[in-house]
């Protein structure tokens, strides 16, 4: 993690190529869990409920704010040219609104077993990000378009793995049929939106390796017997939520 107006997110074109593709979640007996905490943003405001409400989204996205993103790319990312993709950040109307999120299946090539929003790479036919993230959704999870309102986009996010990533925000109508699709999602879980947008459940780690140094933000939920390990790109996109909710 690094602000969005911090120069050092510029690619530095001497650094090592290991260190340019560095993905945390390769390195040999890596867990995130263990890595050094360098604070937890518990002097930040929540976003308020009341802001939370359907029709207080929807207006928020109608008439958006100015807002600066906290992180718009990981510290390092390959050289190879960011190739287009979505995210759906689905806010499911609960009583209490929730967002739902997928542990990704073991046998992917990248961010195997990490928590994720549905979508992936956009494909010539898709009707631009929202398009990609609603296809994807739906193949990845089985939710139907019919029961999604797009509200808007938030900044693209660069991966370390070279996606340039569009989070498309909707409200999604209970109703809908979960399918995970087992070649993608391991698992399919909701958290309230008022835990995700709330500083005090955001923890800033780092890891110091070969001189460099590489920080994220992690959001971990208890979720019954299990924890939910948000971290990385996922809670990236979550905190610019939180920044675009507050600005």
């Amino acid at each position: 993690m690094v602000p969005a107006n911090d120069d050092s997110v510029v690619i530095n074109p001497v650094l090592p190529a290991a260190l340019k593709e560095l993905q945390l979640s390769t390195l040999p007996n890596f867990d995130p869990r263990l890595a050094p905490l360098a604070g937890v943003d518990s002097h930040l405001p929540a976003v308020p409920d009341a802001a939370m409400t359907p029709d207080a989204l929807r207006h928020r996205f109608a008439v958006p704010p100015l807002w600066t993103p906290d992180v718009v790319r990981d510290r390092f990312v390959s050289d190879r040219e960011p190739a287009d993709a979505s995210v759906l950040i689905p806010i499911i109307l609960r009583d209490e609104p929730t967002v739902l999120l997928t542990q990704r299946a073991a046998r992917l090539n990248k961010h195997s077993g990490q928590i994720a929003f549905p979508g992936g790479k956009a494909d010539p036919g898709d009707a631009g990000p929202s398009g990609t993230a609603l296809r994807e959704t739906q193949e990845e999870v089985g939710i139907d378009g019919q029961y999604v309102e797009v509200l808007g986009q938030l900044n693209t996010y660069v991966t370390v793995t070279a996606f340039s990533v569009t989070p498309v925000v909707a409200l999604v109508r209970p109703g809908f049929t979960l399918i995970p699709n087992p070649d993608e999602v391991a698992d399919v879980f909701e958290v309230p939106l008022r835990f995700l947008l709330d500083p005090r459940h955001h923890e800033r780690h780092y890891l110091e390796l070969d001189g460099m140094r590489r920080e994220w933000f992690a959001m971990p939920y208890q979720d019954g017997l299990h924890q939910r390990y948000i971290w990385g790109a996922t809670a990236g996109m979550l905190r610019n939520f939180y920044r675009f909710m507050m600005a």
